[in-house]
C-alpha cells in the first residue's frame, strides 16, 4: 500500500500550504485573555466589545478600539461607557449586530437591545431563568457565544 500520494498539479501544493499554515496567522485570544474573561463576575462593555469584535472580524483590536468600533456602528446600547457592567440585553444586541443575525419582526423594525434579547431567547441561544437587565459574567458571555455557534452551525 502506498502511503504518499503524488500530486501532479502544483496549484494543489499552494492550496495545501495555505490550509495548513493559514490558521496560524489568524488572531486568537491568548490563554491569559480567556482566563481573565472567564474569571470576571461581571464583564464590562469594553471587554465584551473586545471579545465580540475580535471574534466576528478576526482582527486584533484593543479594548478601547473595539469599544469605539462597536459604538460607531451602534452595536452597543446608547449612553453606555466602556467600564459599565454589561447587561444581558446589551450583550444580545452586540451579538446580533456583530454576527449579522437577522432578527424577528420587532427586532428588524427597532434594532432594540430588548428585542435582541427576546430573539436570542426564542432561538434558545440564551437559556434558563434570565433577566434582560442582569449583569453578564465572562462565563455566561462565552456560553452564549458558543451556543450561537452550535445552533447556527446546525442550520
Amino acid at each position: 500500500m502506498k502511503l504518499i500520494y503524488k500530486i501532479k498539479n502544483p496549484v494543489y501544493y499552494g492550496i495545501l500550504v495555505f490550509l495548513l499554515l493559514g490558521p496560524a496567522f489568524l488572531p486568537a485570544m491568548t490563554a491569559d485573555g480567556m482566563e481573565t474573561l472567564l474569571s470576571e463576575k461581571a464583564v464590562t462593555y469594553g471587554q465584551a466589545a473586545s471579545f465580540m469584535v475580535n471574534a466576528s472580524l478576526g482582527q486584533s483590536f484593543t479594548e478601547e478600539e473595539a469599544f469605539k468600533y462597536a459604538m460607531d456602528r451602534k452595536w452597543l446600547p446608547k449612553k453606555v461607557s466602556q467600564n459599565d457592567s454589561a447587561k444581558l440585553n446589551g450583550i444580545s444586541h452586540l451579538i446580533m449586530q456583530s454576527f449579522g443575525i437577522k432578527g424577528g419582526l420587532m427586532y428588524s423594525l427597532t434594532k432594540s437591545p430588548h428585542y435582541a434579547y427576546r430573539d436570542l431567547v426564542y432561538r434558545n441561544i440564551i437559556q434558563g431563568r434570565t433577566d434582560p437587565r442582569m449583569d453578564v459574567s465572562g462565563e455566561t458571555l462565552l456560553f452564549i457565544v458558543s451556543r450561537y455557534f452550535t445552533i447556527m452551525g446546525d442550520e
